[in-house]
């Protein structure tokens, strides 16, 4: 007895074939995103004497602690200072302090409304 009553095959439809290729869309993104993640991470591990000199101070942590500090120190000395900032256009640089003093006998000098 065999059965001989088969339903004919039915077709796929458009919503499915879409929604195949959405997932597939997707899991191509992630593995693209975690191999990209990961591939830029590595350029940070090559030792610093590979590196360019603009890069090389994010080479390890300690070179980064290092640069930090000397960027804070450059900066502390410029706080103290008096320098040139742009000679041709008459533009100085004066410690912050002197700055500070300068603004408020300025602004203090000023009638306020009444």
């Amino acid at each position: 007895m065999s059965d001989t009553s088969h339903s004919a095959p039915r077709p796929v439809s458009l919503v499915t074939i879409l929604a195949l290729f959405v997932c597939l869309g997707l899991v191509y993104l992630a593995l693209r995103y975690t191999y990209l993640r990961h591939s830029e991470a590595a350029v940070y591990n090559i030792p610093a004497e590979n590196m360019s000199k603009d890069d090389a101070w994010q080479a390890t942590p300690d070179s980064r602690l290092q640069y930090l500090h000397e960027l804070r120190a450059k900066h502390e000395a410029q706080l103290g200072a008096y320098g040139w900032v742009d000679q041709k256009n008459g533009v100085v640089q004066i410690p912050i302090d002197r700055a500070m003093e300068l603004t408020v006998q300025h602004y203090g000098s000023q009638s306020s409304p009444k």
